[in-house]
This record gives C-alpha cells, sequence and structure tokens, in this order.
C-alpha cells in the first residue's frame, strides 16, 4: 500500500517533522541528526560561553587583591563585558542569515578562546577590563543557538526548543560560581599561592569553548535538509540582493525592539546579577570565598528548570490563547521577577536573601524563556536579524544596570542597587501592550507565522 504524501517527512527522519522538515518533539534523549543532534551541540557549546565569561565573577576576590583593582574597575569591567557581547550579537544575526548558525557559533567561539587563556597572564586593570570586553563576543554564540533551534523546530515546540538550549546553556554561569573557586582550592591544596592559582584554573574554560566548537563545526548540520552552503550556491544573484532587504526589514520591525527591550530587563538583570551576587553576599555577609559561590551558583543553577519552564509555558499558552496568551504570560511573570529584585534589595537576612534570589532567578529566567518563545513568529524572513536584535537588547539591559547601579560610581550600597534594578525590571514590561499580530489565533505546529511577512516563511526552510 502507497504511503500517503503526508506522512513522508516522518519518514526522513527518527522523529516527527511538519512539512518543511522541522521537528515537532523533542526527544532529550534522542542524539538523531539533524534535530536533536543541532540540539544538545547548541546547549552544549553555549553553555561552554557562558561558563567562560562567568569564570571571572567567583574570583573577583582574590583577583582585585593581585591586581590592585578599585570597586570602578571591577565595575568597568562587568560593563566591558557587557559591551562587548552588544556588538558581536548585532553582527552574528545578519552572519547566521549569509552563513548559517554552525559556522557561525563554532568561529565566534574558536575566536574568544584564546582569550579566555590569556586571563592566565593579565597582569593590570587595563589589561582586565580589556580581556573582559573581548570573552564577552563569546556570549553572540546565543543568537546562533537560538537561530538554529527555529531553524530546526516547528511553531508548536520552538519555544521549548529555545528554552531549554539557553537554559541549559545558562547553568554554565552557575556551575562557573561553583566550579571555579573549587579548582583553585584543589590547586592550592599542592602547596601553590592563590595567586598563580587563579591563572591557571581559566585552562579549564578556554579548552572547554575550543571542545564544543570544533564538535559544532564537524557534528552539526544547519537545517533540516543539510547546511546553508548547499542552498547558498543554489541562490540567484536577486536573492542575494534581497539579503539587505532582510536586514532593514529586522530593523524596522517594531516589534523586535520592543522584544529587546524586554529581554534587556529580563536576561540583562540576570547577567548582571550574575556577575554582582558572589561579591555581594562576600562583602554583606562575610562569607568565605567557597560558601559565597555556592550561593551565587544556585542563581544561575535555577536555569535548569527556569528557562524551559518558561518556553513549555510559551507554547502552551500559544496553544491555547495565541500570540496574546504568549505576550500575556511573558508581561505577567516578569512582573513577578521585578517585584521579587525589589524585595531582594530589602530583605536583610541571609537565608531571607537567598530565599528571594532564589524566588527571583526562577521568574526571571522564566521570563527570558517566554521572550524567545515569541521572537521565531516576529519575523521568518529576518529571523536573524530579530533574534540578533533582541539578543543585544539583553546585554545592552545588562551595560545599563551595571553602568547606572554597580559601576562604583553611585553613592548607594549593592542592595539599593538590586532594589532599583527591580523597578527597572517592572517598567519595562509596559511597551509589550503596544504589540500587535494580524493574526491572534492559536499557534500549532505547523508553518502558521502571524507575522507581517508570512508569505516568506518559505525562505529559511
Amino acid at each position: 500500500m502507497e504511503t500517503p504524501n503526508k506522512t513522508e517527512p516522518e519518514l526522513l527522519f527518527s522523529i516527527p517533522v511538519d512539512s518543511d522538515h522541522k521537528a515537532t518533539e523533542l526527544k532529550l534523549l534522542s542524539l538523531s541528526s539533524p534535530h536533536m543532534r543541532a540540539f544538545h551541540l547548541a546547549w552544549l557549546s553555549l553553555f561552554a560561553c557562558f561558563f567562560s565569561t562567568f569564570s571571572i565573577p567567583p574570583l573577583l576576590p582574590i583577583i582585585r587583591e593581585e591586581l590592585k583593582l578599585t570597586q570602578a574597575d571591577i565595575g568597568h569591567a562587568g560593563i566591558a563585558s557587557f559591551v562587548g557581547s552588544i556588538f558581536s550579537r548585532l553582527a552574528m544575526g545578519p552572519v547566521c542569515d549569509s552563513f548559517g548558525p554552525r559556522v557561525a557559533s563554532a568561529t565566534v567561539s574558536l575566536v574568544t578562546a584564546p582569550v579566555v587563556l590569556f586571563m592566565c597572564l593579565v597582569s593590570s586593570p587595563l589589561s582586565f577590563i580589556f580581556l573582559r570586553f573581548l570573552i564577552g563576543f563569546s556570549l553572540a554564540n546565543f543568537v546562533s543557538s537560538q537561530f538554529w533551534m527555529s531553524s530546526m523546530f516547528s511553531g508548536c515546540t520552538v519555544g521549548v526548543a529555545n528554552g531549554l538550549v539557553a537554559g541549559w546553556a545558562n547553568v554554565g554561569s552557575g556551575l562557573a560560581q561553583l566550579i571555579m573557586p573549587l579548582i583553585v582550592t584543589i590547586i592550592t591544596s599542592l602547596n601553590i599561592s592563590y595567586f598563580p592559582a587563579w591563572r591557571v584554573a581559566f585552562i579549564l574554560p578556554a579548552t572547554l569553548q575550543t571542545v564544543t566548537a570544533i564538535m559544532v563545526l564537524t557534528l552539526g548540520q544547519d537545517l533540516p535538509d543539510g547546511n546553508y552552503k548547499q542552498f547558498s550556491s543554489r541562490k540567484t544573484k536577486n536573492e542575494k540582493e534581497n539579503v539587505l532587504d532582510g536586514l532593514l526589514h529586522g530593523l524596522l520591525n517594531y516589534r523586535g525592539w520592543i522584544l529587546a527591550i524586554t529581554y534587556g530587563f529580563c536576561f540583562g538583570v540576570e547577567m548582571t546579577t550574575d556577575n554582582i551576587i558572589a561579591q555581594y553576599f562576600y562583602d554583606r555577609f562575610n562569607l568565605d570565598l567557597e560558601t559565597a559561590g555556592a550561593i551565587a551558583a544556585s542563581f544561575g543553577l535555577a536555569n535548569i528548570v527556569s528557562r524551559p519552564a518558561g518556553g513549555v509555558l510559551s507554547d502552551l499558552m500559544g496553544k491555547m490563547f495565541g500570540m496574546r496568551g504568549r505576550l500575556w504570560s511573558l508581561w505577567l511573570v516578569q512582573i513577578v521577577a521585578g517585584l521579587l529584585c525589589v524585595a531582594l534589595g530589602r530583605v536583610s537576612s541571609l537565608w531571607g536573601s537567598i530565599i528571594t534570589m532564589i524566588g527571583f532567578s526562577l521568574f526571571v529566567q522564566a521570563a527570558s524563556g517566554l521572550t524567545f518563545g515569541v521572537v521565531p513568529f516576529v519575523s521568518n524572513r529576518s529571523l536573524g536579524v530579530i533574534s540578533g536584535m533582541t539578543g543585544s537588547g539583553g546585554t545592552v539591559g545588562a551595560v545599563v544596570t551595571q553602568l547606572l547601579l554597580f559601576s562604583g560610581s553611585n553613592k548607594f550600597p549593592t542592595q539599593t542597587g538590586i532594589f532599583l534594578m527591580g523597578l527597572l525590571v517592572i517598567f519595562s514590561t509596559l511597551p509589550l501592550t503596544l504589540i500587535y499580530f494580524p493574526q491572534w489565533g492559536g499557534m500549532f505546529c505547523g508553518p502558521s507565522i502571524p507575522s507581517d511577512d508570512y508569505y516568506q516563511y518559505q525562505l529559511i526552510a
């Protein structure tokens, strides 16, 4: 008996796919190519980049002692790491559109891995700030990972895929807070002093970043049906000229700018908190380096469940209420995150601060997952540009909060900065009420994209 046409795509891959060969389910224990292999490569590579970027903050108490860093130097270094990420994320969107997520991801990781290793040689506050700036470029890998998942997974599951990849990868920031102090402790147990020990510790993140980049380049695939190089060779001259049109189309889409603002004060605030939280507990509650690092680690480790939960919630609300469900759930979760951040700045006890911080981490990270549950539906024609804009918004938000509240130039304590940061999170949700999609129906599996360029959906697939 002849197989019906509608099941032909399912025969091509080991997991269910739609008519565009995008996966409609996630099987987390599967390594099947191309969908699930891309999934696991994406989060592993991004995990390594987050681990590298946030391997520095938990060691600041000893780094600042050797390099004679002032509080202003530490604040400027934190800002520098985010500024580097802004430029790289903006560039990563068009690069993904032109060369594909696999090459883009591997390239940025391989270029920045030696910079991480150079932390072993840093000798002055200026060189420390400069290296943090360059290491921040690695976080552009986030844009390529979200682009990759949006190219591999259908609308009914793309929110979960994006949430899981980013959530599991963000665990790298939490593990860095936990592991880097332990590595230094192990090295010092060999009768090596703290000051060379912290330098040797950076061999681990540099090596991890290099290995995962090579895996992405050699084992991954850009699209369900092949790599970008195969499809770019078939493009006509007119199609290549439309790359600039796609860039302008994305930049002129107001939804992308609003999501960038929203993301700036959920993920941006998360990154700022990763930068300050270990030192905050170390200084305010007089804890030792390992204890402060362990507490700070719990903030990042919450990403194992919180950001993926945001993606799951986005897809669930999308199926039930369409884009309204996705947007209103994002608004509500981020409001709660802001309120908990305000509370964190007011709690004065150690255990009260820990409990409030964990609640704050769960909601602010879920808001990040909910944001990228909306991004794939804004403009498929300019998917890379919108992803880059939104991702860059996250780092812009981190720069703003770090510069205004934690740069060392302000006159108020860190807990007051955390309180004010919570207010910024709440106010950032207001623009969400301005977003409108021409089609407000439910988001089910398949190529229905409620955007202004629905007719362009087949461009990437």
